[in-house]
């Protein structure tokens, strides 16, 4: 099963890396809910650039490789750029991570979705936007 892949950014004030989030992460891929692609933290530093941080200790070494290779577009796990935008041209890190914020990048892979889109593209559809609502704005 191939579901699309979901680019998410969290942001943290002060990081506290306890596992938690990987866990849930964990217990929804059993559930067949999501799949962790891949997952790299990142700074951006007050001139406007990110540096890759280290993984937290005890994770794979390779945690955020795959990620740092797509928003680098190319340039290498190390080189995130603040100017980096998707194929579509719409999306730019640096619209998310304001200078001076650290934040996790995650590539998640919606297992959940992949029947959905198949039945929206034998429709003659195609996803055109998506976008998460605040919990602000959610619904009561």
């Amino acid at each position: 099963m191939t579901g699309p892949v979901q680019v998410l950014v969290v942001g943290f004030d002060e990081p506290a890396f306890s596992g938690e989030v990987l866990a849930e992460l964990t217990a929804l891929r059993e559930r067949g809910v999501v799949r962790l692609v891949d997952v790299v933290l990142v700074e951006r530093r007050d001139d406007g650039a990110f540096e890759v941080l280290e993984p937290p200790p005890g994770s794979d070494p390779d945690l955020g490789r795959v990620a740092a290779e797509v928003l680098g577009g190319g340039r290498g796990a190390d080189q995130p750029s603040s100017d980096d935008v998707s194929p579509d041209g719409t999306w730019s890190l640096a619209d998310a991570v304001p200078p001076g914020g650290v934040a996790a990048v995650a590539l998640l892979e919606h297992l959940w979705a992949e029947p959905l889109l198949a039945a929206i593209g034998r429709a003659g559809g195609r996803p055109l936007a998506e976008h998460w609502l605040p919990e602000d704005d959610r619904p009561g």
